[in-house]
Order: C-alpha cells, then structure tokens, then sequence
C-alpha cells in the first residue's frame, strides 16, 4: 500500500500517558461497529455529507493537493443512545463517484459494511493523537456531546486508510468520554478482539 496516515502527531503507538483502554480501542484492528456493537445497540447518524477540501494533515496521507476535492462524510456513532465515537471519513472527489462511490449512499448503514466485506480492500496501519482545541476533528467530537457536557481537554482519535484499485479512503475515528466512562464501568462488558465507522 502506498498511502500512510503516519507523520509527525499521528503514530502508530499511543502516547505514553494514554490509559490501558485507550491503548487497547486506539491500537484494535477490524471493524470498529463491530466492537462497540459488543457494548449495546449501535445506531449510526449523519452529520455531514458534501464536498470540501482535506484538512491540514489530510492531503498528505491520501498523496494529493491541499485543495483537492474531497467527498466527506461525518457520522456519530451511538452506544444504546449515547454518543461514542465521532467519525470523519474522506476519499478524493472522483474516487467517490467510481471507485468508493458506495460511500455515497450508505445513509444510516456503517461505513464498515464496505470496508470488511470486499476482499479486495486493503488498510495501512491504525495511527492515533491526542486532539486539542484547535483541530477540525476537536470542533467536531465537541459537537458530537451529548447535551450540556462539556468538552475535554482533548480526545484521543485515531486513523487509517484504506485503499481500493489504487484509491484511498481515510477514516478518523475521535473516542468520545462517555466511551471511557462505559468501560471504566463496574462490571463493564469489555469488548474483546479490531474499524470503520
């Protein structure tokens, strides 16, 4: 694969300050639905679909311009009704009318449906940051709260892109606290064993 969402604030090991289950959810293979699915009922809502441009530290991982056309979808991913994980996926305009123009029209249906059930897509490695003020994907985790909470000093998000007939679609995935406080939970059921929103 020749596209990499790696540079210097995206990593492929977590900081060292990330607690064990931050570790574990930012470093896990697979779908990701699948995972929280293991937690209660997912339930996917729309939040953004259009055309824009990559953000600063986009264009690099999908190898374009800065101002390159992009197809963009956001979505929150929900846990029994409780935002846990805020997504941003991205793939180049016109990779999003052939190649991944699936994507398009997935509605309330997880991005993960495409990636893990065609043989023929391949995914870089998981890189993950924390994600202060400041940052796109911070504005967009601190819309994805639920009311009256207030944002943290920053999320731990995390990356990757896949790659389809030499197309690339990135997905960004920025865990959301209640994530946390659901695992932290005493008796928590803690899902084992890997993403997409």
């Amino acid at each position: 694969m020749r596209f990499d969402a790696a540079d210097a604030h995206w990593r492929e090991t977590p900081r060292p300050g990330a607690s064990s289950a931050q570790k574990d959810w930012l470093t896990r293979g697979g779908s990701l639905t699948a995972h929280l699915a293991r937690l209660g009922r997912v339930t996917v809502r729309v939040t953004r679909e259009t055309v824009a441009t990559p953000w600063a530290d986009e264009h690099a991982a999908l190898a374009c311009a800065p101002r390159t056309p992009v197809w963009v979808r956001e979505v929150v991913l929900a846990v029994d009704g409780t935002p846990f994980v805020a997504a941003h996926s991205i793939a180049p305009l016109a990779a999003s009318k052939g190649v991944w123009q699936a994507m398009r029209r997935l509605r309330t249906r997880p991005l993960a449906e495409l990636l893990y059930s065609d043989p023929e897509v391949t995914r870089s490695a998981l890189v993950s940051r924390r994600v202060i003020a400041g940052h796109s994907l911070f504005a967009l985790a601190s819309r994805a709260l639920e009311r009256a909470q207030i944002a943290p000093h920053a999320f731990a998000a995390r990356r990757s892109v896949f790659e389809r007939h030499g197309e690339p679609l990135m997905v960004t995935e920025c865990m959301l606290p209640a994530l946390w406080r659901h695992l932290d939970a005493p008796g928590a059921r803690r899902a084992r064993g890997g993403e997409a929103a």
